[in-house]
């Protein structure tokens, strides 16, 4: 029997978008537009120059290169997924399957193989769709196990993800995209500290995932011999990250079946995936509460969203990267403030908001299923008001018109012009026809943005 490897890259390898359910593609649609969308609305967050400046030193300026987004300058394929997977992840408002955020590894990788080899358009559904994949059919079964033991779902399945995407726009065989990913297998990893530490770290490691895919595509088509059992063997990828043996024919069964496409999820609001729900239901909150004194705040989450790190700190926050993991902080931004907009997730001297931090307790509590919530409220008059805010994946796996709305409204905050969205959305819907400069060329449109001459 071929190992698991082999059996994935069968299925990877054969994606094509005649053969895909409709709403698979339609919603690696709203994928793409998201993922370019949040790009140009992070045009003026500071991740995407540090990781510029790195690409450069790495890799250099090269006029047949890939385009830095929103900068203009060109790089390497591997330079320029550092650059613009910092800039998608730059407001925190990427996609998420399960908790990997792997529009922000596929898109930039995607996008900058297709724009230096000159592959044809039609390969990039498929290869994204063949991304989300191979990454999610790990994140489902196993994440519940690395995240426990601080690894980062977006480093640990993202390099697979990258793997296989790359495969596929490369036109690999199945030996060969079987070769790649076992090669992603012994080029994965990454660590969930910089959470804690409210560092930045997270911000680049999806651009280094990204290029560490490509790189174990490229092995593989150079003729690479690769583990069979990388991913289940004795010393391999599943016991090695998740500490338990690999159910190969659980996970194969569920190979065209349950579609990690569509369990793809988008962001409101600019924290953490799992602080979504706490701010929904703080929203609410505030509008039964009014202006009454609030005594003190009682979370009720689960026990795989409050373990992870950084959900739990109650500062003193010197970083957004603390401010969105942060449950407290979400949830004191909202009730004190309304909706936690990029103003208010960085201002770390609030009176009434570190006033309130102390007040909130968590409590975990296996009954509360993932993404969702309950929030009781003491206020000063000893009344409490209860929220229950019952979420699942669906309530955030918007359509395009939705994600059409989300990446606007933001877009009117940070100044993109609405001709940009005017572009990508026709881009995004004329798919297979165009060409990749007709999204390249919209950062060209942002303020401030940088020609390649300058």
């Amino acid at each position: 029997m071929p190992g698991l490897a082999a059996r994935l890259a069968a299925f990877t390898a054969a994606v094509d978008v005649s053969r895909l359910p409709p709403e698979v593609v339609e919603k690696a649609r709203a994928c793409l537009l998201n993922a370019y969308g949040m790009g140009l609305d992070c045009h003026a967050t500071p991740y995407a120059p540090v990781a510029r400046a790195a690409a450069l030193a790495l890799e250099g300026e090269r006029a047949d290169g890939a385009t830095m987004l929103g900068d203009g300058r060109k790089t390497g394929i591997g330079g320029a997924c550092l650059a613009n997977s910092a800039l998608f992840h730059g407001r925190a408002q990427e996609d998420s399957c399960g908790a990997a955020h792997f529009g922000t590894i596929l898109i930039p990788l995607l996008t900058a193989m297709l724009e230096v080899r000159g592959y044809p358009l039609d390969r990039l559904i498929p290869s994204l769709v063949a991304g989300y994949e191979a990454g999610g059919l790990f994140e489902k079964a196993y994440a519940v196990d690395t995240t426990p033991r601080g690894f980062r779902s977006s480093a640990v399945y993202g390099t697979i993800a990258a793997a296989a995407a790359a495969s596929r726009m490369m036109g690999l065989d199945a030996e060969r995209t079987a070769a790649a990913l076992s090669n992603a297998v012994s080029l994965t990893g990454g660590v969930l500290q910089s959470f804690t530490d409210g560092t930045d770290e997270w911000r680049y490691q999806v651009g280094v995932i990204a290029r560490n895919g490509w790189a174990a595509a490229e092995l593989a088509r150079a003729g690479s011999v690769s583990a069979p059992e990388a991913f289940e063997g004795k010393t391999g990828f599943v016991r090695s990250y998740a500490g338990r043996d690999c159910d190969v024919e659980a996970l194969v069964a569920r190979l065209g079946d349950d579609w990690s496409t569509l369990r793809v999820t988008f962001k409101p609001f600019p924290v953490c995936a799992f602080n979504q729900t706490p701010v929904t239901g703080a929203l609410i909150l505030r509008e039964k509460l009014g202006d009454r004194p609030l005594r003190a705040v009682r979370v009720r989450m689960n026990p795989y969203e409050t373990g992870y790190a950084g959900m739990d700190a109650v500062g003193p926050f010197g970083s957004i990267s603390g401010t969105l993991m942060s449950i407290p902080f979400c949830i004191a931004t909202t009730l004190v403030h309304g909706v936690p907009d990029m103003r208010r997730m960085t201002t770390y001297d609030d009176p009434a908001v570190n006033a309130l931090i102390p007040k909130i307790v968590l409590v975990s509590d296996p009954s509360v299923p993932i993404l969702s919530a309950v929030i009781e409220v003491e206020d000063a008059a000893g009344g409490v008001t209860v929220q229950h805010q019952t979420m699942t994946h669906v309530d955030y796996a918007y359509d395009r018109p939705r994600v059409s709305e989300l990446i606007r409204r933001i877009g009117r905050e940070e100044g993109v012009p609405a001709v940009a969205f005017d572009r990508l959305e026709a881009f995004v819907d004329r798919l297979p026809e165009g060409d990749i400069q007709d999204v390249v060329g919209l950062y060209a449109l942002l303020p401030h943005h940088r020609s390649a001459a300058a």
